[in-house]
């Protein structure tokens, strides 16, 4: 009896035994299941990741290699417009040494006009001295490089008859300006020996253009009277001109200033083809280059 209870009770525990066992066999497949998902999950994150990472690496190296073929690119037009720079330059050092010798050549044309003019201005005032026994100037140069005759040595107030004591002025200039036209280089550069005639404001302006070209008239006429070979070799380089009382030299209202507006011009005209050719020749010059 006492051995058959001890069998039912070792029955009993093995019968309880098992199922404990069982479940820690369970409890592990379960945590081992879980670990086997972890471990999952985490390789596809990390793949992702990996993925990602590659992806950005190629993305990168990508743009590196953008930014090189830039970086070249951009050197290859750096040293074009280097290139550029160093033709534009020279370029310039050439249109400077152009301008300067256009410079050189206009001033040269500037020069003679104003050489022409000193030449008869020295000449009157060798014959017959710088001013008049009134100790009034014969001639003068104005600022526009003109000689100025002043009208009272030639004319009466109002008259456009020339005076006896300004004969032996006009009969120096008609002479010195027939010794400048004498020379050919002068005359290939000259178009017109311009004589202006100017008056004051004062009268209508009907007789101060009358007047003014009158006066004008009878110093050219006498200029040719009194130096025949002046009209037959030269005449065609002369002209007559009247201004009026519109290029006035003195703005004033007093009697000086009256005096200094009525005067006679004789102005040298360059010729324009020589001033014309200057500039084609520069244009062109720039043209073939």
């Amino acid at each position: 009896m006492r051995n058959r209870r001890r069998l039912v009770s070792d029955h009993e525990a093995g019968n309880e035994i098992w199922p404990s066992f069982t479940d820690v066999m369970s409890t592990m497949a379960l945590i081992l299941l879980v670990l086997v998902l972890l471990a999952y999950v985490r390789n596809l994150v990390s793949s992702k990741r990996l993925d990602a990472f590659a992806h950005q690496i190629e993305v990168s190296a990508s743009q590196l290699r953008t930014l090189r073929a830039e970086i070249q690119s951009g050197k290859t037009e750096l040293a074009a417009s280097q290139a550029a720079l160093r033709d534009q330059q020279a370029v310039i050092a050439e249109s400077a040494h152009e301008a300067d010798a256009l410079r050189t050549q206009l001033q040269s044309i500037a020069v003679l006009r104003l050489g022409v003019l000193d030449k008869v201005k020295k000449a009157i005032e060798a014959e017959l001295g710088a001013r008049n026994e009134g100790g009034a100037e014969l001639v003068t140069v104005g600022n526009n490089g003109n000689i100025v005759i002043n009208e009272s040595l030639v004319f009466e107030y109002d008259s456009y008859a020339i005076k006896k004591e300004g004969k032996p002025l006009l009969d120096t200039l008609s002479k010195a300006l027939g010794n400048v036209l004498a020379d050919e280089g002068v005359r290939a550069n000259i178009d017109t020996i311009l004589v202006q005639g100017h008056t004051d404001e004062r009268g209508s302006p009907s007789f101060n253009w009358d007047l003014s070209a009158k006066r004008a008239t009878a110093v050219l006429g006498y200029l040719f009277a009194a130096n025949k070979s002046l009209a037959e070799s030269y005449g065609s380089y002369f002209a007559a001109s009247a201004y009026s009382k519109f290029r006035p030299i003195s703005e004033g209202k007093t009697e000086d200033a009256y005096r200094q507006n009525r005067r006679i011009e004789i102005s040298v005209i360059p010729k324009d083809e020589t001033i014309r050719k200057v500039i084609d020749d520069y244009t062109q010059s720039g043209r073939a280059n």
